[in-house]
């Protein structure tokens, strides 16, 4: 695929006019920055697992993801 190169200037004004600018974008080498994932490991007393199992079964989700949404959200009222 030839690549198309344009200047700074010339990509704001295609954005604010609302062109599309996929022509120009390498797609196949874009990511998200700081979403690359990390493992941490966190100890969780059986009570807290046992809780944490229930509601991932009534959500129809995997623990891990629970705990990133439980996570996610009081992180996000932090910083209100």
């Amino acid at each position: 695929m030839k690549k198309n190169y344009i200047k700074a200037s010339e990509f704001d004004e295609k954005f604010d006019s609302a062109e599309d600018l996929t022509v120009y974008l390498d797609l196949a080498e874009a990511s998200r920055p700081g979403l690359q994932p990390r493992r941490v490991s966190v100890d969780f007393p059986v009570w807290m697992v046992n809780q944490l199992d229930q509601v991932s079964k009534r959500l129809g989700i995997t623990r891990q993801s629970v705990i990133k949404i439980f996570i996610s959200e009081k992180l996000k009222e932090e910083n209100l």
